[in-house]
């Protein structure tokens, strides 16, 4: 019940962010994550600017697969950042604040996960033109993460079944990305 009011107040907080200091010539970015995408998890995100220095990027990311041997770690992850330029938007450095909120199911040893993970950090990054409509973003996010899960045995057992959660702090977001404007 908890996660989900955080998910809520996460939507809520991005719609109410769209209309903060809107500029007549608002630039949308579209962009994904190449190392996402070589951890095997498709991912799309998109930025928008909010002012002159400042912009709105909300990123989502879905896991669905099932390896060999019935190894999966399936999840989904909602990631919203605003961020302020030190020049001007989508250009050069830039650092972020950041929440997160995911879901997840799986495991690769005999022991299988089942939980909910919530949290926020802070980001740094910087931001290359490769074009007109092409950019190319790399950054690092730290910050905090609370995990609350179920444990149990690779074959599902009812009686097994462990409640445990954890406090994660450190790495929360690492990309190499790849970005189109609109």
């Amino acid at each position: 019940m908890k996660s989900r009011k955080f998910f809520y107040g996460i939507a809520i907080w991005c719609v109410l962010s769209l209309f903060i200091e809107q500029t007549p010539a608002q630039k949308i970015g579209l962009k994904t994550n190449a190392l996402c995408w070589a951890a095997t998890t498709p991912n799309i995100g998109f930025e928008i600017a909010m002012g002159a220095q400042t912009t709105l990027e909300f990123n989502g990311a879905y896991n669905p697969w099932t390896f060999a041997d019935d190894k999966k770690m399936r999840f989904w992850l909602v990631q919203p950042e605003v961020r302020y330029w030190f020049c001007e938007r989508f250009e050069g450095h830039f650092v972020g604040c950041h929440l997160h909120g995911a879901q997840y199911f799986g495991g690769f040893n005999q022991t299988r996960y089942d939980g909910y993970l919530a949290g926020g950090g802070f980001t740094y990054g910087y931001d290359w033109i490769l074009s007109p409509h092409w950019n190319l973003e790399a950054l690092i996010g730290v910050g905090y993460a609370r995990l609350w899960y179920d444990k149990s045995p690779r074959i599902y057992c009812e009686k097994c079944r462990i409640s445990e959660h954890k406090n994660y702090f450190g790495p929360t977001r690492i990309g190499l990305s790849l970005v189109y404007f609109f």
